[in-house]
């Protein structure tokens, strides 16, 4: 298992946590996603290491920006 935490600017409340939740979790190889609204953070656990892109593409698919890995 791989743990990669991810910085994610623009979320401001419980919806946008279920938002980006979603996305990445949909992510093949992901099996687990971790948001900290507070920090922006979302800490993400996969089978093996994700494409930075996807995981990018998945953030804006949910609305906010990946800002740092």
């Amino acid at each position: 298992m791989v743990t990669t935490t991810y910085q994610v600017q623009g979320m401001t409340c419980g919806h946008c946590v279920g938002a980006v939740s979603a996305e990445v979790t949909a992510l093949p190889g992901v099996t687990e996603v971790a948001v900290d609204l507070a920090t922006g953070q979302v800490k993400v656990i996969s089978e093996q290491p994700l494409d930075a892109e996807a995981v990018r593409a998945a953030v804006d698919e949910a609305g906010y920006e990946l800002v740092g890995a």
